[in-house]
């Protein structure tokens, strides 16, 4: 039986992979430390329905304190997913964390990794926060990296540091830069959780800067096929892809859809562009294509109504 390690096994896309997993038959190893980046609650509950799965192994610890050389002896397929996430908390006091969390623990991890003799794939979350504003669009893989936020640094320094366990030991990585992702589970952080409770709580949404900015918005289930696509693919070892949902959306227009989905008109507030946000991003995934075999099929209208379904039941 397959036997995978999900790392950020609580949150928001490491919880669907967890259950995708699960209902595979496979054998799975849940870690999250469960900080307090948000509401614990909402991570607790993202995972207890599973807690109780007879293949289905749940722990909760920092992942610098895990005993990696154990736990990697029998394991085929890592999905690290644990990271200090947020581009706009990384500035300031908060850096620390995303350094500890995401260049030390994936450091610990890959140590781990080069003497684990079993390990088939190791799959890195990585982000389009990497580009910054990037000069090209739709951006593809080969487009010089240049973050605009701190959280951008640390992802790119982890994905770096695979790319060279990679290539010095063998570590048979793999690297996916996320585009955006929502649905159910979305981290209250992030726009459509913000943008639906507020709807909910009769409040205006706050915009950021004049609402023309551009998004590749991607579901959370085509965040999950990416994976397991990553996982099983020979030819993507040792390679990095954009998962994005395959079309640009002005946000202007995605509110314009969100009103549609919740029946009534969504009241905005303007407020300053925020620092570390890329105005524009817009993912070339030709190559995730090609590789992968992967298609996003969750086109943004069904996914919206899915996360407000969701954000309803929650609150």
């Amino acid at each position: 039986m397959a036997k995978s390690i999900v790392t950020g096994a609580a949150g928001f896309i490491g919880s669907h992979i967890v259950e995708t997993l699960l209902k595979q038959g496979q054998q799975v190893v849940g870690i999250d430390e469960i900080n307090d980046y948000y509401d614990q609650n909402l991570k607790r509950k993202n995972i207890a329905h599973l807690l109780n799965h007879p293949n289905f192994q749940f722990i909760e610890n920092d992942i610098q304190f895990v005993d990696w050389h154990s736990l990697l002896q029998e394991t085929d397929v890592v999905y690290h997913q644990a990271a200090q996430a947020g581009v706009r908390a990384s500035w300031g006091q908060g850096f620390r964390s995303y350094t500890e969390r995401n260049i030390n623990a994936t450091q610990i991890l890959l140590e781990a990794a080069k003497d684990a003799k079993n390990l088939k794939r190791l799959v890195f979350a990585s982000t389009s926060s990497i580009y910054g504003d990037a000069e090209t669009l739709p951006t593809h893989e080969g487009i010089c990296p240049a973050p605009v936020s701190p959280y951008g640094i640390t992802k790119l320094a982890a994905e770096r540091l695979c790319g060279l366990y990679h290539k010095n030991f063998g570590v048979p990585f793999v690297a996916l830069r996320y585009f955006t992702v929502y649905g159910p589970r979305q981290r209250p952080d992030m726009a459509f959780h913000k943008f639906f409770k507020a709807v909910l709580d009769d409040e205006a949404i706050p915009v950021y800067g004049d609402g023309e900015q551009t998004r590749d918005f991607t579901f959370v289930s085509d965040a999950v096929a990416a994976n397991l696509a990553a996982a099983t693919v020979p030819e993507a070892v040792g390679q990095i892809f954009n998962i994005g949902g395959g079309s640009r959306v002005v946000l202007s227009e995605v509110l314009k859809m969100m009103e549609e989905v919740v029946g009534k008109p969504i009241k905005r507030n303007h407020i300053e562009k925020a620092m570390g946000d890329a105005r524009h991003t817009g993912a070339d995934i030709s190559k995730a294509q090609k590789i992968l075999g992967w298609q996003p099929q969750v086109l943004l209208r069904e996914g919206l109504t899915q996360e407000w379904h969701w954000v309803k039941d929650l609150y």
